[in-house]
């Protein structure tokens, strides 16, 4: 973690600087974003950030300034932003109304997630944010290769990679003009991912069973456990470690029942601020898998193998790197890695 903020600091530190050579944004500036074209006549004065996920892309990239409002937050921002970040204005901390995002006046309504500006937006569709002549832009890593038509977490068809990450940092900086930040910020990151992926060589999982329990609506019913294409599915391939879910769905429901028959060996448990259901607080997740018959003779939880993890590194963000480390590390001290 500690090199985690260190890189960020030296990303953020950055975005004064401009590196000689690379090209200005030449505006009109025209990208598909989600299957739609957004036009944008010059960089953005105001911004709506709608996702945790994408306030901290923004932040670091150096654009904290230009946030009018921020919604949509699972736990605390990365330490080195929480006193810009209470400078923000915060719409809501779960769904924002159309009607505050539209009265913050921005120019953007940048959405981490497609079902808040979608199609089926909750917070509002794309064409009535256009109308008001707002641009939207959706995190890539929400649309590609995925399907969001239900309106919920969604169906991955391919795997998460954090390519997708890059991709959005890259499409950012192109819209601000701060190619520069944009190229630093990459550049920090895949090193970051290499060194972590360095890191693990001689611990590789070897197809350990592990389990990602995000949330549940009930605490004893069934959980949002982490799909065979989302951001966990990718830290687990980079570990070598084997999911036990295999449906395509982001986060689906399942029972204990069926997860029991996979027989994890370690438990991924989130960690957030958000107490949206019932299950949000880790705490109570512990005090089930060690109290109900069915999860407590869990190979895992009988050997007491979890690993606590926040909420934002099992999205697909910029934190996902961080899960990485934070899996590779709880494998090593269970004595499970080969």
């Amino acid at each position: 973690m500690r090199q985690f903020l260190m890189s960020m600091t030296f990303a953020f530190g950055l975005t004064g600087l401009a590196a000689p050579g690379l090209a200005a944004t030449q505006y009109p500036l025209t990208i598909t974003n989600c299957g739609q074209q957004v036009t944008f006549e010059r960089a953005p004065a105001k911004i709506v950030s709608i996702g945790q996920g994408m306030t901290e892309v923004l932040f670091f990239l150096g654009l904290a300034d230009k946030i009018a409002g921020t919604a949509v937050w699972v736990g605390p921002v990365l330490p080195q932003y929480a006193e810009v970040s209470s400078r923000i204005k915060r719409l809501a901390d779960n769904d924002p109304s159309f009607e505050s995002v539209v009265g913050a006046e921005p120019d953007l309504v940048a959405a981490e997630f497609e079902w808040h500006v979608g199609a089926q937006g909750s917070v509002g569709k794309r064409e009535q944010f256009s109308g008001l002549g707002i641009n939207t832009y959706v995190a890539p890593a929400d649309c590609v290769a995925k399907i969001n038509a239900d309106g919920g977490d969604g169906v991955r068809k391919a795997l998460f990679t954090m390519d997708l990450i890059y991709q959005e940092i890259a499409e950012l900086s192109d819209i601000f003009d701060i190619k520069d930040r944009g190229d630093a910020l990459i550049a920090d990151l895949k090193k970051r991912e290499a060194d972590a992926v360095a890191s693990i060589s001689g611990a590789s999982a070897k197809n350990l069973p592990i389990v990602f329990w995000f949330s549940s609506k009930e605490v004893n019913g069934d959980a949002f456990i982490a799909g065979k294409n989302s951001a966990p599915a990718y830290i687990l391939k980079t570990l070598g470690a084997a999911n036990v879910v295999t449906t395509e769905e982001e986060w689906p429901l399942v029972g204990w029942e069926t997860i029991a028959q996979a027989d994890p060996a370690v438990i991924v448990i989130a960690t957030m601020d958000r107490r949206r259901y019932a299950a949000d607080d880790p705490k109570v997740k512990l005090d089930f898998l060690k109290n109900d018959p069915v999860t407590r003779e869990l190979d895992a939880v009988r050997n007491n193998r979890f690993v606590i993890m926040d909420a934002q590194s099992m999205n697909p963000t910029i934190r996902t790197i961080d899960g990485i480390e934070i899996l590779a590390k709880g494998i090593q001290s269970s004595g499970l890695a080969q």
